[in-house]
């Protein structure tokens, strides 16, 4: 039997299902979800709480919680294969820039930010030019709109807006092939929101970067006129460009503002 050729895709997903394992039964969090996504390209996904979201993008992310598995279909992210990573789990994760729901709430409290956002670097490379490593830091820092004293400074110290920008540099440090972010806008007041969409824009042009995108913004949604995939208990109840959403037969009546 031969084989399937590998994909360009940095995501390539087909009739994907997932499991959330929790204390009783196994629940189905996504069902048979396929899409693609091109280097350089960008899709949103949307839908209500509950409708698989935050599930999709972590397993995709190739995310470690235990209650998050893959029991079937086909997911490719960067040319590993999410279902069975295996010893390519690694280079998942220092391809895939992941920022997950409540990233910028969650830095660790005990590390300055510079440290925060140098993290994955030194996770990955035993040896580091700690010169280059600081202009780095430095580097992002100024990208996200965030004074040069920051990084000596601890999370707890900024406000919610600031560490959701510190998240999201430290998500861009590993210059990754992709970007999968769960609502990346959220606590940003609005003067500083392009600030974040800006970052992701340039690389997209200038590095083939693509870009996942979890939001419920819809207005932010077709300001971008972005792909996007409607979920809905798990499933894709709606696809399209911009304001032009395909739905399936009675679904849209159950989306109120799209």
């Amino acid at each position: 039997m031969s084989r399937r050729p590998p994909s360009t895709d940095v995501i390539d997903c087909s009739d994907l299902v997932i499991d959330r394992i929790g204390h009783s039964a196994p629940t189905r969090a996504v069902d048979g979800v396929t899409f693609a996504l091109p280097p350089g390209e960008l899709i949103c996904v949307a839908g209500p709480t509950g409708s698989g979201k935050s599930t999709l993008v972590a397993a995709l992310a190739g995310s470690t919680d235990p209650s998050v598995r893959i029991v079937g279909g086909r997911a490719e992210v960067c040319g590993v294969n999410v279902r069975r990573p295996g010893r390519r789990h690694r280079e998942l994760t220092y391809r895939a820039g992941y920022l997950p729901q409540g990233a910028g709430a969650d830095l660790p409290p005990t590390l300055t930010v510079g440290d925060v956002i140098a993290e994955p670097i030194l996770i990955r490379d035993k040896r580091v030019n700690s010169k280059a490593l600081a202009i780095r830091v430095a580097t992002l820092l100024d990208e996200m709109h965030l004074p040069l004293g920051t990084a000596e400074k601890f999370p707890y110290e900024l406000s919610a807006g600031m560490r959701q920008r510190v998240a999201v540099a430290r998500a861009f440090v590993l210059e990754p092939k992709v970007l999968i972010a769960d609502e990346p806008l959220a606590n940003l007041d609005l003067e500083v929101r392009h600030v974040v969409f800006d970052a992701i824009t340039r690389r997209r042009e200038d590095h083939a970067m693509g870009a996942l995108l979890v939001t419920n913004d819809a207005a932010f949604i077709r300001e971008l006129n972005a792909e996007t995939l409607m979920l809905k208990s798990g499933h894709v109840v709606a696809r399209g460009v911009g304001r032009d959403l395909l739905w399936v037969p009675n679904a849209e009546a159950d989306s109120p503002g799209w």
